[in-house]
């Protein structure tokens, strides 16, 4: 079993739209198991405040309830997983094309979407 870290906009888009891998991701990429940091939780917390990210927020925050959170803390998510992943292999989930591209510079492979499909970038 891989643990996928999570950033924010990642989950937001995997609580909100309908994933057409989302069940075959076993069979397509291997056992995977998602995970949150604890500074994109806060992130999500912050966001929910806003009353044009409400909805989506609290949807999300319900969607990853049973989503096993991990301690990487700070404040600014991007920042923290850079350095997480500089230290550690990982994958990574994001939708984020400067945060990709720093993530690959460290060795570390990028999960992401095409088509509302869960891709594996090397």
């Amino acid at each position: 079993m891989v643990e996928v870290i999570c950033d924010t906009n990642f989950l937001i888009h995997l609580a909100t739209n309908r994933i057409k891998n989302l069940d075959n991701l076993d069979v397509e990429i291997g056992q995977i198991t998602f995970v949150v940091p604890q500074v994109v939780k806060n992130e999500l917390f912050d966001l929910e405040k806003k009353p044009e990210k409400k909805q989506e927020i609290e949807l999300t925050l319900n969607y990853i309830k049973k989503f096993k959170i991990i301690p990487i803390l700070g404040s600014f998510a991007d920042k923290e997983l850079i350095e997480y992943v500089s230290n550690n292999r990982a994958i990574v989930a994001t939708m984020d094309k400067e945060l990709k591209k720093q993530i690959k510079n460290n060795g570390s492979s990028i999960m992401s979407f095409s088509n509302n499909k869960i891709i594996l970038e090397s």
